[in-house]
């Protein structure tokens, strides 16, 4: 792949700085946007600007990549003229878990994201080229998650972590180094594109095993408090009161106990896709 030219939208995120190191071990060249001013380096063109405002880009791209918001990329994809025979963006497992939803915030977002995969395989099929979107679940290891590195901020602030009982949904979490090599493996795939593809992590636990899991390999460890459902409600809904916990509202709190587990084989068979099971350790989740 020596030479080739990507350009890549969130590559200052947690999962598009680690594709960003791929595609530089590989020998891209890469284009990548951001609103604020990063430092160069080799490979790497930092280009100025957002969707809102974009900065002057090549004619074509050997590949592009997006990190980000999916239903950003889509609306501007759908309608500007960069051109790449391969497109990879990440969606979100949020499109089939919140569609139904009892709240509406989650219903709409579940619409956006799907909305948002349909208007970029139709782009991509007019600009004679493939898109892939890759679906991840609960991403860590970068510690800048908003869900098990949260979990671990607080649980390291309060030395415990509150869960209501009954919390065994199943969880399959998954390792962002797992999520960048999967998006350079979709750059090769053959006979992949024009679908999304569910990442789940290789082990699927309860939710309070992983949160248990999470807690015992912080420094030092912290104690996993499960309380009566209402009065952990009453608890999350004080805190969100006070500005300290955001989420974690009615819909959250019910798909607790619900199973969100996805199906690995095509993604396998697909990409190649060979995750890691859930070994966490306190690096994963952040500094102390």
């Amino acid at each position: 792949m020596g030479g080739r030219r990507a350009l890549v939208f969130g590559g200052s995120g947690q999962v598009g700085a680690a594709v960003l190191e791929r595609l530089l071990q590989a020998g891209w060249t890469v284009d990548a946007t951001s609103r604020e001013v990063r430092p160069e380096r080799p490979g790497i063109r930092w280009l100025r600007g957002g969707f809102e405002a974009m900065p002057a880009l090549a004619g074509g791209y050997d590949a592009i990549l997006s990190c980000g918001p999916l239903d950003h990329y889509a609306r501007w994809q759908s309608t500007a003229g960069v051109a790449a025979p391969r497109m990879v963006a990440f969606g979100s497992t949020s499109l089939a878990v919140k569609r139904d939803s009892a709240e509406a915030a989650e219903r709409e977002l579940a619409e956006r994201l799907a909305t948002a995969e349909a208007a970029l395989f139709a782009a991509a099929r007019a600009r004679g080229g493939e898109a892939i979107v890759l679906r991840p679940t609960l991403v860590y290891g970068a510690g800048r998650d908003q869900s098990l590195s949260r979990i671990a901020a607080m649980a390291r602030r309060w030395r415990v972590f509150p869960l209501p009982r009954g919390a065994v949904g199943l969880r399959q979490p998954v390792h962002v180094d797992d999520l960048a090599d999967t998006a350079m493996a979709a750059l090769a795939a053959r006979d992949a594109g024009g679908r999304g593809y569910d990442l789940p992590g290789g082990e699927t636990l309860a939710y309070r095993e992983m949160v248990a899991r999470v807690l015992a390999a912080l420094d030092p460890p912290a104690r996993l408090l499960e309380l009566p459902a209402p009065l952990f409600s009453a608890l999350a809904a004080a805190l969100r009161a006070g500005g300290r916990l955001q989420g974690f509202g009615a819909g959250a709190q019910a798909r607790l106990r619900q199973d969100l587990v996805f199906d690995i084989a095509p993604a396998a068979a697909a990409l190649g896709y060979a995750p890691r099971p859930f070994r966490p350790d306190a690096a994963m989740f952040g500094p102390r």
